[in-house]
């Protein structure tokens, strides 16, 4: 989940205003937004190597300063927070190169994120929760000018699905954000999905929002964050994770109580005597199905644990879908939307991008990442 807060920060204006609301194209791209005068570098430092590759391969490339030693200042005084510590800063360092800057580097060009990135990430050490719905911030994309990652001492490197959850969709989702604000993208996307926008209750939504056409619950909180997820998502995620959401998507929903925004869904419903009746219907969890092939070859749905008086599994039923909703082609028209946007207004390749992206989290070496800063004299 995440949350975004946008604020105009007058002094940097100049530098960046190609990432800004308003546009100014006519202006010319500074070298960097940052001092003139060049912090020395103490070699004896015990962090003199990270921070010689963070100046070499962010500030020197991307006018981005990688900033890992928590700066209270730079951070939301209501949460509680503690620093990243310096071994994962490394990994999330050489990770986020790799698996983002590089990339855009090769499939756009090695300008476009030095032109329209972030000019700061921000790393935090721990989790930060709204206190209005308790929803965990993953991340914070402020202004077009920073962005901010938390949990960073929870990292897993060798988990890239855990990975890209707490880090690398954020950083896409708030790349989206950056660029979105920059160039609008088209009116017709915030019309797919009227009338099911929750900014209140996306939290207790669960796979049931597949079938409303949304990728995420928090994609249903409101139609920007639906348009930053849509893109997220489909460059991160795997084709196995996208036929998932296309198989939930196309399934029926229900609940007991429609009535309450909090009540629980469900997408299967058993009969007490195996008939169909509606007045009998009970609803049960998806991981109360058993799945198993009769004698005739034909897949038969049955509840895990219950049997009838006569010792027979109960058998499960689908619920029907009478959303009218086609959960799948709206999710399948927002990314063709979001394509097309990236493609026309900034000349990126959304399918390039996502199988480069798709190739590079499952073929990485952390170790050899990790010499680029270690092997470092």
């Amino acid at each position: 989940m995440k949350s975004m807060k946008y604020y105009l920060m007058t002094l940097l204006m100049a530098a960046i205003c190609s990432m800004a609301l308003s546009s100014c194209s006519d202006d010319k791209f500074t070298e960097t937004i940052f001092p003139d005068e060049e912090d020395v570098l103490d070699p004896t430092s015990a962090t003199y190597q990270l921070d010689k590759w963070l100046r070499e391969n962010y500030l020197e490339v991307y006018n981005l300063d990688f900033r890992y030693k928590m700066q209270d200042v730079g951070t939301n005084m209501n949460y509680e927070l503690v620093p990243a510590t310096y071994e994962n800063s490394i990994d999330l360092a050489v990770l986020a190169k790799y698996l983002w800057f590089d990339v855009y580097g090769k499939v756009v060009s090695p300008e476009f994120l030095k032109m329209y990135g972030p000019r700061i990430i921000h790393l935090i050490g721990s989790a930060a929760y709204n206190p209005s719905n308790g929803s965990m911030i993953l991340g914070l994309a402020e202004g077009g000018i920073k962005v901010s990652l938390f949990r960073v001492n929870d990292m897993d490197v060798n988990d890239f699905e855990m990975m890209n959850e707490y880090y690398f969709k954020t950083m896409h989702h708030e790349f989206a954000h950056i660029l979105h604000q920059t160039k609008s993208y088209p009116v017709e996307f915030n019309t797919l999905s009227v009338g099911h926008y929750d900014g209140s209750n996306w939290t207790s939504r669960g796979d049931e929002v597949h079938s409303l056409g949304f990728v995420t619950n928090y994609a249903s909180s409101a139609f920007r964050e639906d348009f930053a997820e849509t893109i997220a998502n489909y460059i991160v995620l795997t084709d196995a994770q996208w036929d998932r959401i296309y198989e939930l998507a196309a399934r029926g929903w229900t609940t007991d109580n429609s009535d309450d925004p909090t009540a629980s869904y469900y997408c299967y419903f058993y009969y007490s005597n195996n008939e169909i009746d509606e007045d009998k219907k009970n609803y049960i969890n998806e991981s109360d199905v058993f799945t198993e092939v009769d004698e005739d070859g034909v897949t038969q749905l049955y509840y895990r644990t219950q049997r009838d008086s006569e010792g027979n599994r109960i058998k499960v039923y689908p619920v029907p879908d009478t959303d009218g909703i086609d959960g799948v082609a709206i999710l399948q028209k927002k990314i063709e939307i979001a394509r097309t946007w990236l493609r026309d207004d900034w000349g990126v390749d959304l399918d390039a991008l996502r199988e480069e992206v798709q190739y590079r989290q499952t073929h990485y070496d952390i170790e050899a990442l990790r010499k680029q800063v270690t092997d470092i004299k």
